[in-house]
């Protein structure tokens, strides 16, 4: 008899463990499948939007480009009376702070240098541009020649973007280092800066985030790190790794 218990107990104890293993193992797969989904999600959103943003920055520069050029061209050939020529200068004025203005957007949008000759003087120029006009020190550092597939280089671009506007927006931080460099077939980015600092944990929390949520998923997609340290008087760390094959 209690031998027939023992072996009943036995049966039970493995029929258990058989359905919990079961159990945890779904849910595993269900994790994975949620997350999978989520990364295809966030990637087509993240897509769509860099389409948009294409087809937005072309329009600016092959259609309104040309046609503000030529109004300016039709005005100068106007026959302007003396007393309207001051009339006609602010006009002038005004229709190339319209290009420029248009030009910079136009950039913003899609940067040239990206597409002509890749990540790293795209991000040169980026820097030199931005440091020059919001006065900030920017210090950029490139250990050597980094090789980005096609297909990565607008994302860490973006995340680039988005951890300086970060820093210009709210960290009222006079200087700034970033680094970028190549290891075991993974792109290292360091960026630091000695303003304010925040609390990331709460950032992380709030719905704007100081556009951490679209660095986070950004790094998602690509199946990168992103590590944040940051405390309110110390200024913040940023640490990206994205691997570059595979």
């Amino acid at each position: 008899m209690q031998n027939q218990l023992l072996y009943i107990s036995i049966i039970f104890a493995v029929v258990i463990t058989v359905i919990l293993i079961y159990f945890f193992a779904s849910i595993i797969r269900y994790h994975r499948r949620y997350m999978k989904l989520q990364r295809e999600r966030i990637f087509a959103e993240i897509t769509i939007q860099e389409n948009e943003r294409k087809r937005i920055a072309t329009d600016l520069h092959d259609s309104l480009g040309p046609l503000l050029s030529a109004v300016k061209l039709n005005i100068n050939s106007l026959d302007i009376q003396p007393e309207d020529k001051a009339i006609v200068d602010r006009a002038g004025k005004s229709i190339d702070e319209i290009i420029g203005s248009m030009r910079q957007i136009s950039y913003d949008l899609l940067p040239n240098t990206l597409a002509l000759k890749g990540l790293t003087e795209a991000v040169r120029e980026f820097v030199g541009n931005i440091g020059y006009k919001k006065g900030i020190n920017i210090q950029l550092y490139v250990v050597k020649d980094i090789n980005v597939p096609r297909e990565k280089e607008i994302h860490i671009f973006r995340m680039l973007q988005e951890i300086i506007h970060n820093t210009i927006k709210h960290a009222k931080a006079q200087n700034m280092q970033i680094g970028f460099s190549e290891e075991d077939n993974s792109l290292l980015l360091l960026a630091k800066d000695d303003g304010i600092g925040f609390n990331v944990e709460i950032e992380k929390e709030k719905s704007s985030g100081l556009g951490l949520k679209s660095l986070e998923s950004r790094c998602e997609i690509l199946n990168g790190i992103l590590n944040i340290e940051s405390k309110p008087g110390f200024g913040t760390n940023y640490f990206v790794k994205i691997p570059l094959r595979g």
